[in-house]
């Protein structure tokens, strides 16, 4: 009986050294994704510029070339139901066209790049004009933007008035 217990003893003692002496097999290390450079400048000029071509277009009145808005875009404008789809944005839009002497401009005030630079949040102003450079209507607004095929399109957007009601 002692020596089966001596024997046990030893089985288990030669079967932890084994276990302890075994090498751990390293698994494989994860390459790190490698982090993407944003040019935030850069974004909020290429930003600006797509407000400066949307300006330009909606104020010729032809809003058959317009690129600012996705397809599936969604726009909130005051006192009305949110613009659900390019389309409907733009009909809005060329109903909402102002006499061809005002014009409308952008000034891109910030911009909130996400780490991929894949998405950008713009915070700006926008102003309204007569023929004589008199306000008629001055307000901020909000866009998100979406890189989609290289070009960064508004996926939704928001804007306010700050004129007082009428």
């Amino acid at each position: 009986m002692k020596n089966m217990i001596v024997k046990g003893a030893s089985l288990v003692c030669f079967i932890s050294l084994l276990i302890a002496c075994n090498e751990k097999k390293e698994e494989p290390q994860k390459e790190a994704p490698q982090a993407v450079t944003v040019d935030k400048e850069q974004i909020k000029k290429e930003i600006q510029a797509k407000e400066d071509s949307f300006a330009a277009v909606y104020n010729s009145g032809e809003l058959r070339n317009i690129g600012y808005y996705a397809d599936d875009a969604v726009s909130f404008f005051q006192n009305r139901a949110p613009l659900v789809g390019k389309q409907t944005i733009i009909e809005f839009l060329k109903n909402d066209i102002p006499s061809t002497a005002d014009r409308i401009s952008f000034t891109t005030k910030e911009v909130f790049v996400s780490n991929d630079g894949n998405q950008v949040v713009e915070i700006g102003s926008f102003k309204v004009v007569d023929s004589t450079q008199a306000p008629i209507n001055t307000g901020n607004y909000m866009s998100l933007f979406e890189k989609r095929n290289g070009k960064y399109v508004v996926v939704r957007d928001m804007s306010a008035s700050d004129m007082p009601f009428k």
